[in-house]
């Protein structure tokens, strides 16, 4: 890609001044950073000051380490206050009001946070309008289920003359730590639910898409009461450790890989006590049946490998056609591929943008070179090209299990294509996998579909007919199995991730039932109550 110059920025997308994000949440207040600072930097490349080109300085972010971290969790624990602070004791009601401030707080941020999504990460403008859009969407839905999840609890049940109230209660403490592809959704994902249930949250933005948290710093601080939302910077090896190995983190909260999950998870005292939601890596599959409408296929196999440069947990991975057809389908997918275009995020019609994590260009190139090492050919025109900031997509075949590309989670732009005779060389590889969240199936006959199905539900947790890998909508479970998750993330399913059921019981005679009914009637109680929200 060539460099641009500022004047060829639009002006609504213009870094005009460097984010100096110098403030910290913690314990309701924006304190002042005086110590070290970390700049952030764009793999977009623009002309400098001196008229040099390079990646583009967006800001700093504070240099963050052990004492602030301890700092902040406990102002999280003061205000969990093992479960008895303001937060998780308040009517459900009143925490709703706070979670709907915040969401309008957060809307009038949009503009702001869509320019950062594209110059930290490279997301393009639709993607990264869509990925704001749909966060607040998320909220507003999170909003409603968790109305439906207090009417649904406002009653009580008798069994075995036995009254109980039951309703879901906070965990405690929880550390959340997102994804850098999508570092709004996905870590609003666990930190909304998290904290709309009464717990208390330690929050560190991911390493690429930081500042864009900037500008809803001021919101959470506003929305929430003092110590609930509490915002770290800085090296997760150097904040996130520490909290664990003190063993008052109740709930790991983490979109990533499975190494970083174990690591945290291995650093706490007490893992018998800790929940863990955690959404992992995964190598999803798709499986070209011979009967297929390869137009279709090659769409959705394009969108799937490609979509954000293959940069998603739910990115097809690897791609199963059945030999009858598979030249026919590499010759109409690798067109579609080069076609592709690669540009800056707000060029329009573009598909493929600049990576924003230094290095992957060259381990995408290593899986490139072990593929081509052990049998494995190019098969676009395009494929490998490389630039400062970018390698195009490079399409392999054959692929073969002996090579990288076939056991590993590459997370860019390298597609591997397998030939297969018989459907159980696909389904062999799924069920050997490490790795279980989905699978795209493509063909048309229903007694050959069936009973594909009926195997592959119990290999991975959601089968696409004839359509790509994809988390939404968010009403639909969203979990793996294997090293792929932990827990469940949707809007329905988060808040039960981040709760337990909990309930008052008491016999059936009159003297319980007096009290019951006037604690009914005084509303003394936030909890035994059978007022709900409309």
């Amino acid at each position: 890609m060539r460099n641009v110059t500022k004047t060829e920025i639009p002006e609504e997308f213009q870094i005009k001044e460097p984010i100096v994000q110098d403030t910290y949440l913690i314990n309701g207040e924006l304190r002042k950073w005086k110590g070290t600072m970390t700049e952030v930097y764009s793999s977009i490349h623009t002309e400098n000051d001196k008229g040099e080109y390079g990646p583009t300085l967006l800001g700093s972010i504070p240099y963050m380490s052990e004492p602030e971290a301890l700092e902040a969790l406990d102002a999280a624990c003061e205000a969990y206050d093992k479960g008895q602070g303001l937060w998780p004791t308040m009517k459900i009601a009143d925490r709703v009001a706070c979670m709907e401030k915040f969401v309008e707080e957060m809307k009038t941020k949009r503009e702001e946070v869509v320019k950062l999504l594209m110059w930290e990460i490279g997301k393009n403008l639709p993607d990264s309008r869509k990925e704001f859009d749909r966060t607040v969407e998320y909220i507003y839905d999170t909003i409603e289920d968790y109305k439906q999840l207090d009417r649904d609890s406002a009653k009580f049940e008798k069994h075995g003359g036995v009254y109980a109230h039951i309703r879901r209660g906070p965990l405690g403490v929880v550390l959340c730590l997102g994804p850098y592809n999508y570092p709004l959704n996905e870590t609003f994902a666990l930190l909304i639910p998290a904290i709309i249930m009464g717990n208390t949250t330690l929050f560190k933005p991911a390493k690429h898409g930081v500042l864009l948290m900037s500008p809803l710093m001021e919101a959470f601080q506003k929305c929430f009461p003092k110590g609930v939302v509490n915002i770290l910077y800085g090296r997760g090896r150097l904040v996130a450790g520490p909290v664990m190995k003190t063993g008052r983190i109740d709930v790991l909260a983490l979109i990533g890989n499975s190494k970083s999950a174990v690591a945290l998870q291995d650093q706490h005292p007490h893992k018998n006590r800790l929940r863990l939601v955690l959404s992992l890596e995964a190598k999803n599959p798709a499986i070209v049946l011979p009967d297929t409408d390869l137009d279709l296929a090659v769409e959705e196999c394009i969108l799937g490998t490609l979509s954000y440069n293959g940069q998603r947990c739910t990115a097809l991975k690897i791609v199963y056609v059945h030999e009858d057809i598979v030249e026919e389908f590499n010759r109409r997918y690798t067109q579609g591929v080069d076609a592709l275009k690669f540009g800056n995020p707000w060029e329009d019609g573009v598909k493929l943008t600049p990576l924003p994590e230094p290095g992957i260009s060259d381990y995408i190139q290593e899986l490139i070179d072990d593929a081509l090492a052990k049998g494995a050919k190019i098969i676009n025109e395009k494929g490998g090209e490389r630039s400062e900031n970018y390698i195009f997509p490079a399409v392999l075949y054959p692929v073969n299990k002996e090579m990288r590309v076939f056991e590993e989670e590459q997370f860019g732009p390298v597609v591997p294509i397998l030939p297969f005779k018989s459907i159980e060389e696909p389904l062999d590889d799924v069920a050997d996998s490490n790795y279980g969240q989905q699978v795209s199936l493509f063909g048309r006959d229903i007694k050959t579909l069936a009973p594909l199905i009926d195997r592959l539900v119990n290999l991975v947790c959601r089968v696409n007919i004839n359509s790509s890998c994809q988390r939404g909508p968010d009403v639909y479970p969203f979990t793996g199995r294997k090293d792929s998750a932990a827990s469940t993330l949707s809007v329905h399913d988060a808040l039960r991730s981040f709760s337990i059921r909990t309930f008052v019981a008491s016999k059936d005679n009159d003297y319980n039932n007096s009290i019951i009914n006037e604690l009914l009637d005084t509303k003394a109680s936030n909890f035994v109550s059978t007022d709900y929200i409309l």
